[in-house]
């Protein structure tokens, strides 16, 4: 008993002295960030970047699921979608910035915020698996590193649920911001598929959280819904830190 009281004052005492060192700073915009704090992200860029209009909680657009006409015009991608906010501005400028080699930590801010204001949501629910969507291995070799998957880890920790890589892209794609918006959906058809894990049975009666960066048409998302069903998954949502909520700002 003494023992593990123990630990766990100089595991303490080292993490003051650590703050000490080196303050704890916003992930965003680095301000400094009281002593020991749990957060990545101060409570300024909290209050700027979760400042959204009322969305649709089937499509992510703006507006409610009553009167949501981007839902009478085609399906929801997955049962339901939710987002941090629009794709501009800030929030614009921090999906680029995580998209780089250096950009994990804020990758892990988003996904902080993220997890904070849809907590009800993803309990609601009851998503008990969270998979990134996946990037070829051409594009992430040139990348140095995919976004989708440091955001999918950092909501899982922030849930406190795993994150399995369980999805593949088959082939590679063009970049659906160099399409019209008509030709999207049929990019991505077929392009994706379950890894041999997923196969074998790790998706199977599985409710799913998607994972990326952004969204436009939904297609990239919807590609990534069958895959996981042809798996066996029970149901297929969708979590995306923005939405380009013009065709014109779209990114994916």
């Amino acid at each position: 008993m003494v023992l593990p009281l123990l630990r766990r004052s100089l595991a303490g005492w080292g993490r003051i002295g650590l703050d000490l060192l080196y303050p704890p700073r916003c992930v965003f915009c680095r301000t400094d960030l009281p002593l020991a704090a749990e957060r990545l992200v101060c409570p300024a860029c909290q209050r700027r970047l979760t400042a959204d209009r009322p969305r649709c909680p089937r499509c992510g657009t703006p507006g409610t699921a009553d009167s949501c006409a981007t839902c009478r015009r085609s399906p929801p991608p997955c049962a339901g979608l939710v987002v941090l906010g629009p794709y501009a501005d800030d929030l614009r400028d921090l999906v680029l910035r995580a998209k780089r080699p250096a950009g994990d930590l804020i990758a892990r801010g988003l996904a902080s915020l993220l997890a904070d204001s849809q907590r009800m949501t993803f309990r609601d629910w009851a998503v008990d698996l969270v998979v990134p969507v996946p990037m070829h291995w051409r594009r992430r070799l040139m990348r140095g590193t995919s976004s989708a998957d440091e955001l999918a880890r950092g909501l899982a920790a922030s849930l406190g649920l795993p994150c399995r890589r369980l999805l593949r892209r088959r082939r590679a794609t063009r970049m659906q911001n160099e399409l019209p918006v008509r030709e999207r959906r049929g990019n991505v058809a077929g392009a994706f598929g379950p890894t041999f894990a997923a196969q074998a049975g790790r998706l199977r009666g599985r409710r799913v959280l998607l994972v990326d960066d952004v969204a436009t048409t939904g297609s990239t998302l919807a590609a990534c819904r069958d895959a996981a069903v042809s798996a066996g998954a029970a149901a297929v949502y969708a979590a995306v830190v923005a939405r380009a909520d013009r065709s014109d700002d779209a990114l994916d």
